[in-house]
């Protein structure tokens, strides 16, 4: 069950979408909606031009920040009202959203994110927000896609699974959904038998693992000359699915993670709810 839930409040035409899904998710659970804002003033704190001396904000740019963070709230807390979320709480979080829903994570079941990063943020990122977030965080994000409509993840469930650690880490988080799901589609993507990951059928010892947790499970292997990512979101679209679960890959450069091309690709074209895990 996902008692605490982070849902990233800002100003963009996203918010509404992922604001419902995730209202829905915590009265489904019983849980907690916690809506978090962010200033950006840590990131923006100080200004520097090329040798000069280091020059710090007027307040009054600190004070804009904070009072359109606080009104960011104020809408959060009108829709919640309205939504008939029962336990929910806002915060002010005074750094940039990347860092804060870094940290939320740590105390959290799950956090719902919009794809990309916010039209007009000041984020400079080597990567797209819920990329970043499911990367360096502790826990499971989940991506709700522009002008979604249907707050419903419980119906068809498609798994993208390789048995690489980032896939068991997104099954694992999304085990609450997965019990609650009508279908459960396990995709193997072209597998190689002589992957060691995999057992003597590909996907089959996940499927025991899902079946023991009371999941209605089906191994699909798909043979494909598609990308991955475009295989799960075709797989996704033929059977109607309202939720895709994958692990999120990235790799180290210069010690900060990069997510990978198969994650960056779903997140571009998929148009379901995406959960994320690395």
């Amino acid at each position: 069950m996902y008692k605490t839930i982070v849902v990233h409040v800002d100003n963009s035409p996203q918010l509404p979408s992922r604001l419902a899904v995730a209202a829905a998710l915590a009265s489904a659970h019983g849980g907690h909606l916690v809506g978090s804002a962010v200033t950006g003033i840590t990131q923006f704190d100080f200004i520097a031009f090329g040798g000069a001396p280091v020059m710090t904000l007027p307040d009054a740019d600190f004070d804009l920040l904070r009072r359109n963070a606080n009104d960011q709230l104020l809408r959060f807390a009108t829709a919640v009202g309205r939504l008939g979320v029962a336990s929910w709480e806002q915060r002010m979080i005074e750094d940039d959203a990347a860092n804060a829903l870094v940290l939320e994570s740590r105390y959290a079941d799950l956090l719902v994110l919009s794809a990309g990063t916010p039209a007009g943020s000041r984020l400079r990122l080597v990567t797209d927000l819920p990329e970043y977030v499911a990367l360096h965080g502790t826990r499971p994000v989940l991506v709700v896609p522009e002008d979604h409509r249907d707050d419903n993840l419980a119906g068809t469930v498609v798994i993208g699974w390789d048995a690489s650690m980032e896939a068991t880490r997104a099954v694992a988080g999304a085990l609450p959904l997965l019990q609650q799901a009508r279908s459960v589609l396990v995709a193997v993507i072209n597998p190689e038998p002589s992957n060691p990951r995999h057992g003597e059928q590909p996907g089959a010892d996940l499927a025991t693992y899902l079946a023991r947790h009371g999941v209605p499970v089906e191994v699909v292997p798909e043979r494909s000359d598609a990308s991955i990512a475009a295989t799960l979101v075709g797989l996704a679209r033929d059977v109607g699915a309202n939720l895709l679960v994958t692990g999120v890959y990235g790799h180290s450069r210069y010690r900060e993670w990069f997510a990978g091309g198969v994650s960056r690709d779903l997140l571009k074209q998929v148009s379901v709810p995406l959960l994320l895990a690395h």
